[in-house]
């Protein structure tokens, strides 16, 4: 964890609240995204050894050639822009999906560059569209969330597949 790529200072781990602006400072770099995720046709996706209330959904996860890793749809927020309106352009902005948001999930903290960085989550389910690679994210996967905690490059993302589970009740 940390290091070249990883968006994080070496050393440095994540750390995670439920404030929508504890912590926050005039050098807080404000963030939000998605854990987005669909229903799997036929009840298939959990994949073996997968907890058994996970079947029947995937995952999404995008790939960030800047960096080489693979996370949940984010990115910073627009000026003036509020949290859950900037997750939802994020997630078609990077996936091309339209989604519905839901439960708030854990905002997750860590340093980059000087600065700690804030980014705020809500499970989201995708409603429709089309990827379409592009330069900032340029690869798209759905996986069960087994797979996804395997694909995930940074632990706290990790946590966020855990938490989206727990908001389903699929835990």
């Amino acid at each position: 964890m940390g290091g070249p790529g990883s968006g994080r200072a070496p050393g440095s781990g994540p750390r995670s609240g439920s404030g929508p602006r504890s912590g926050s400072g005039p050098r807080t770099i404000r963030a939000a995204g998605c854990v987005l995720w669909r229903r799997t046709r036929s009840g298939a996706g959990a994949g073996e050894g997968a907890p058994a209330g996970s079947a029947g959904i995937e995952i999404a996860l995008v790939h960030r050639p800047k960096w080489d890793d693979w996370s949940h749809p984010k990115g910073k927020l627009k000026p003036g822009e509020a949290a859950l309106p900037a997750a939802v352009r994020e997630v078609r902005e990077e996936t091309g999906m339209s989604c519905t948001p839901g439960a708030v999930l854990p905002t997750m903290r860590y340093e980059t560059g000087g600065r700690t960085k804030e980014v705020r989550y809500w499970a989201a389910e995708a409603t429709g569209g089309a990827f379409t690679p592009g330069d900032e994210v340029d690869r798209l996967l759905w996986l069960a969330p087994r797979e996804a905690r395997r694909q995930l490059t940074q632990e706290q993302d990790r946590l966020l597949v855990d938490a989206l589970l727990a908001a389903l009740h699929l835990d």
